[in-house]
């Protein structure tokens, strides 16, 4: 298992979440942020439809805004119900690295003990 896409997968959408907490924004300004931190592989086609999903589960609301450059965009911020996902997924993301680090610590040290 060294595709990366997968692990990827299941820490995109919280990822995004965090980054709407920061600051009301739209999907390509969410995107450019992913890749200032590392996300370089995550493209604007990948952002969308997990805005719709995310949207439309309740966690955002949006608002359309004028743009300066052409049509209206779609303004995103977390609802109450995005931030307690947000907090749910970030503490489940703690547990998890902590977990994965455990493992690796303890194996790394029986094979230092043989």
């Amino acid at each position: 298992m060294n595709d990366k896409s997968q692990l990827l997968k299941g820490t995109l959408e919280g990822c995004i979440l965090k980054v709407i907490n920061d600051s009301e924004t739209y999907g390509y300004e969410i995107s450019e942020k992913l890749k200032q931190h590392g996300f370089s592989e995550i493209c604007e086609g990948t952002i969308y439809p997990l805005l719709i999903r995310l949207e439309r589960n309740g966690l955002l609301e949006s608002i359309k805004k004028d743009s300066p450059f052409g049509p209206k965009r779609k303004y995103y911020k977390l609802s109450p119900l995005g931030e307690e996902e947000l907090n749910s997924f970030y503490n489940n993301w703690l547990e998890l690295q902590s977990n994965v680090n455990r493992l690796f610590m303890d194996c790394q040290r029986g094979v230092e003990n043989e």
